[in-house]
């Protein structure tokens, strides 16, 4: 249901195939939602039968014609409802905080090396984060959407800062 929505959200700013939809996601929104090609497509098959989104094709010289998708205004009225509906808090689920949880099975040596793994990971991602950042002031954005957009990129910046501060700490009181 979420992917569907980002999908409208994305296709709120401009008609795009389903391959512009995989790099956008990729280089816009991956800080808060990944999806792989098959479920961008698959979800966008569900969204012209539903009558949320509608294809056009483009034909093109030299390249296979494009598959252009466009939101309906029955796209519109679900995406509006969806961001009206107020704030979801989801559960998260997080595979390391359950190797975290039960690894006193394991010697210290490898506690640290779990530790230390995922801190070089996550500070490769505040590396990439920071990075997409660069030349972005939220407190100069030209309208709301570039604003919004770069707000949810400083959370993700400041959710890995504190992970890292997080591993600093158990690393450093580790018993």
């Amino acid at each position: 249901m979420v992917l569907a929505r980002l999908i409208l959200g994305l296709l709120c700013l401009s008609p795009m195939t389903g391959y512009e939809l995989k790099k956008h996601f990729d280089s816009s929104i991956n800080h808060f939602w990944n999806a792989d090609k098959a479920q961008i497509y698959r979800t966008l098959a569900q969204l012209v039968d539903k009558g949320y989104a509608t294809v056009r094709t483009v034909a093109q010289s030299n390249y296979p014609d494009r598959q252009e998708h466009h939101i309906t205004d029955a796209g519109r009225e679900i995406l509006t409802g969806w961001l009206s509906a107020g704030a979801v808090q989801s559960p998260e689920r997080d595979p390391f905080m359950g190797q975290v949880f039960f690894a006193a099975e394991l010697e210290r040596e490898d506690i640290e090396t779990l530790l230390v793994q995922r801190r070089e990971a996550t500070q490769f991602i505040l590396d990439d984060y920071l990075s997409q950042r660069e030349g972005i002031d939220m407190r100069a954005a030209a309208d709301r959407r570039s604003f919004l957009m770069a707000a949810t990129l400083d959370h993700a910046i400041r959710q890995q800062a504190a992970e890292l501060e997080w591993l600093d700490a158990v690393l450093e009181y580790l018993p």
